[in-house]
């Protein structure tokens, strides 16, 4: 009955124990925050600030690039055709690559990828911006040297700070990223140690189950023999009647 007891306890304590391992084990302090209960990643204010001007500064640099007429420059054809490229790659970039990329950045505050992607247009941008600047100065009005370098004024500082903004997101990001990988390594420390005491529990059930079964195993029976002494007795009592009846025998015959 007692062995009997027990395998219930360790039946019991087997199928309790992962729950036991997970859910039972003491909070600890030095522990992460679970994921879900850690606040959205705030949009940073900058970001629209930026997206904002963005979106204002592409029609007016477009407009500037269309009037600055660089097949009147008076320079030679070969920096004239140069001049026109970067001014035709200028005014794609601000009339259909920049403003598509703004918008998506602007429906996804918290996509890095997204800013990344406007940062990296506002680089190439601002590089090519800068050429035609260059070039204005040397062939061009002096007027139009004026607000082109006014337009590579205004990307520079958008430049500088989708750079930072872009940092601090990045930084957020990984720091949610690294706090899940350490609540996934908690995990699986957890579920490691439910697992080695739900097989040490079953061991015991299994050894215990094995010797309950030996206790209660049919003992076999063996042939009771009987005593020699028994023979030897009844040996005896026959040769004592033998001899007593000779001995009457004897005893009732006349002599002669």
């Amino acid at each position: 009955m007692k062995l009997s007891r027990t395998i219930l306890i360790l039946l019991a304590s087997s199928s309790m124990a992962p729950a036991q391992t997970a859910s039972g084990r003491p909070p600890d302090s030095t522990s992460n925050t679970p994921a879900q209960s850690q606040p959205a990643t705030p949009s940073p204010p900058a970001l629209q600030a930026e997206l904002d001007r963005l979106q204002k500064f592409a029609p007016d640099a477009a407009q500037v690039v269309t009037d600055l007429h660089i097949d009147r420059w008076k320079t030679n054809p070969v920096s004239r055709s140069a001049a026109q490229a970067n001014a035709d790659a200028i005014y794609r970039n601000l009339t259909a690559a920049l403003p598509h990329l703004v918008e998506a950045a602007r429906a996804a505050p918290d996509d890095v990828g997204a800013e990344f992607r406007v940062y990296r247009s506002v680089v190439a941008l601002y590089e090519v911006l800068g050429a035609l600047t260059d070039a204005s100065r040397l062939s061009g009005q002096r007027s139009q040297y004026d607000q082109l370098s006014a337009l590579l004024e205004t990307l520079k500082s958008i430049r500088r700070n989708l750079g930072n903004d872009l940092e601090e997101l990045t930084a957020s990001a990984q720091t949610q990223l690294n706090q899940l990988r350490g609540e996934v390594k908690d995990q699986q420390q957890q579920l490691a140690g439910a697992q080695k005491a739900a097989a040490e529990a079953q061991q015991q059930v299994l050894l215990a189950e094995a010797e309950l079964a030996k206790k209660n195993a049919p003992k076999k029976k063996t042939a009771a023999k009987k005593p020699a002494a028994t023979a030897s007795s009844s040996s005896a009592n026959s040769a004592s009647s033998n001899t007593s009846a000779q001995t009457s025998s004897a005893a009732g015959t006349p002599k002669q």
